[in-house]
């Protein structure tokens, strides 16, 4: 949200709770209302449901050590599952409406780094060890520690960066912009459409979406989000259903055949915590963790401080409310998400959507964690919103996300070179951890540089630390011997 409109949500003086369930949220000292929270908590489901397609296909794809396969319907419940109980944990332990689901890229090292080495059994046993090792860094105070230690004007930027980032995934997701084949010989890493133009009635719906999408929010319309997704969905149901389309990408607006299905939980509990250990090398083990943790480590830590900012939570200090009892809800999801074979859970950027229909209390992700749990019976049906109907939520959040630019000062090279850095590699390497890690040494060097080392918090040493091993983790299997 615009500062304007941060500062009309959270009034000076907080009109009382109307009832107890609005007095445990604070929704009204939070200058929310129910119909916010729950349009909130709609929106913010319908921009992160894809995971409920995406998450099965790539864990499905993939076969481990010995040609072993994941079933996908099992994949599908276990996903489901997992979102659903861990949404509504968060909502009610941490109170930020923060959405959790399998994490996008931890799945991708999980299916096809971690499982090529080992059974599925022995892969899921690492996520788990990864968030138990996640936890035990939040009860020992590290993790809050080292948030606390970031800069206010670099906290900004990771809020920039991830608002390009999820604007970036939108365009992407939508294929309003696709990456150029490498058969074309050229070196422009994305183009505008498939083919340099666009084309085809799926971009055409992404087009409309965004256009109604920002027109509301010009005007100020309530529900501006969840309206934009529910019109365009009709929209994408009706070109669908008289137009000759080859494909919509993961998602396809036909009504199904069938509006419930049975869950199949065949995939709880199937991990073993130790098995890895037996299957390869120590060393590999200790870095396929460690690669695991900082991801999860650094992405949550992104999506949270930037979440929080853009909802206007952050206390005068800059601190995120409850933040020992949100990453430790996160680190036990990473728990979860290994133990139910579904990968690694964490917190969603997309919870942004939700917080751009004014959503502000762990009220909203009742209503997403209850559409998740809704949806291990009804996937078929709420699975028919397609990304190009989802998507211009992304992109207009992406916008509101960018405004908190105005908190760096760029005449200020020490902060600014990092923040800049910070914000550009997100997007650029479709990374959010990545561009966290680009910011923290940068701003350790520059600071070393102008001979101010000493205003460097420890943590932030250690942490740059850890960041030049995992963007130099290459040459150092090498040198291990374990690549």
């Amino acid at each position: 949200m615009s500062e304007p409109q941060k500062v009309a949500d959270r009034p000076s003086a907080a009109p009382p709770a109307v009832n107890s369930v609005d007095g445990f949220f604070k929704i009204s000292e939070r200058g929310s209302t129910f119909a916010r929270e729950v349009r909130g908590g709609f929106a913010t489901f319908f921009t992160m449901a894809y995971i409920l397609v995406l998450n099965p296909i790539i864990l499905g794809s993939a076969k481990d050590k010995f040609g072993h396969q994941l079933d996908s319907v099992q994949l599908v419940t276990a996903t489901a599952l997992v979102a659903a109980v861990m949404t509504i944990i968060m909502g009610v332990g941490g109170n930020l409406p923060l959405a959790l689901a399998a994490g996008l890229g931890l799945n991708a090292v999980v299916a096809f780094q971690i499982a090529p080495l080992m059974s599925w059994d022995d892969a899921m046993g690492l996520v788990v060890l990864e968030g138990l090792l996640i936890c035990v860094l939040v009860v020992t105070g590290l993790r809050e520690a080292i948030m606390h230690a970031i800069p206010g004007p670099l906290k900004a930027a990771i809020g920039v960066g991830i608002g390009l980032f999820i604007a970036f995934i939108g365009f992407v997701d939508a294929g309003f912009v696709t990456r150029i084949p490498d058969i074309a010989s050229t070196t422009v890493p994305v183009q505008l459409g498939g083919t340099g133009t666009l084309s085809g009635w799926p971009v055409l719906v992404f087009c409309l979406g965004v256009l109604l999408t920002i027109g509301l929010i010009a005007r100020k319309v309530k529900g501006a989000i969840l309206i934009s997704i529910v019109t365009m969905t009709l929209v994408a149901l009706i070109i669908n259903s008289i137009a000759d389309i080859k494909s919509w990408g993961l998602t396809t607006p036909a009504w199904p055949d069938k509006i419930a299905d049975t869950p199949d939980f065949g995939l709880i509990g199937d991990f073993s915590l130790f098995g890895a250990f037996g299957e390869t090398t120590v060393i590999t083990v200790v870095l396929l963790i460690f690669t695991l943790i900082l991801s999860d480590f650094f992405d949550t830590m992104g999506t949270v401080v930037g979440i929080t900012a853009e909802a206007g939570l952050l206390d005068e200090e800059g601190k995120v409310p409850n933040l020992g009892r949100v990453l430790l809800i996160d680190g036990a999801a990473a728990v979860a998400g290994g133990a139910s074979s579904s990968s690694s859970a964490t917190s969603y950027i997309e919870s942004a959507a939700g917080v751009g229909e004014g959503a502000r209390t762990g009220f909203a992700n009742l209503i997403t964690g209850g559409l998740f749990a809704c949806a291990l019976f009804f996937t078929p049906i709420l699975t028919i919103v397609p990304m190009q109907a989802a998507a211009p939520a992304l992109v207009a959040v992406g916008f509101l996300m960018m405004t908190q630019v105005k908190h760096i000062d760029w005449d200020k090279y020490e902060i600014a070179i990092p923040a800049f850095l910070t914000i550009a590699v997100m997007p650029f390497t479709y990374s959010i951890t990545n561009g966290i890690g680009a910011g923290f040494v940068a701003y350790v060097l520059i600071k070393t540089v102008v001979g101010k080392a000493k205003e460097v918090h420890w943590l932030l040493w250690g942490t740059s630390a850890l960041f030049l091993i995992y963007f130099a983790i290459d040459p150092i299997q090498q040198l291990f011997g374990t690549k």
